[in-house]
């Protein structure tokens, strides 16, 4: 079944340029180390924080790249120019 893992952020106004191309950085590294990754899409809510949703095609490819995360230096360089990050996890159970 697959899943998708949203993460809540905020950044510098001053570092969106730098998160969005460390963002890019990120999912490719991801994606050449983990498969399973099927979409990644970002958003910007109107209070100017972030919403990242990524989308898997299961909970086990998710749960190996989240074991995996803390590893990649790409996901710290993403994560240094964020601020207030959450994350929650779903299943898909719908599709229309």
């Amino acid at each position: 079944m697959s899943v998708v893992r949203i993460t809540r952020f905020k950044t510098d106004p001053a570092n969106d340029e730098e998160m969005l191309a460390r963002r890019t950085t990120l999912i490719a590294a991801v994606r050449a180390s983990f498969p399973g990754l099927t979409e990644a899409r970002l958003g910007r809510l109107e209070d100017k924080s972030w919403v990242d949703h990524w989308y898997w095609d299961s909970a086990e490819s998710m749960q190996k790249a989240l074991a995996g995360a803390p590893t990649m230096a790409e996901a710290g360089a993403a994560f240094s120019v964020t601020t207030d990050v959450t994350a929650e996890t779903a299943e898909i159970v719908d599709v229309v």
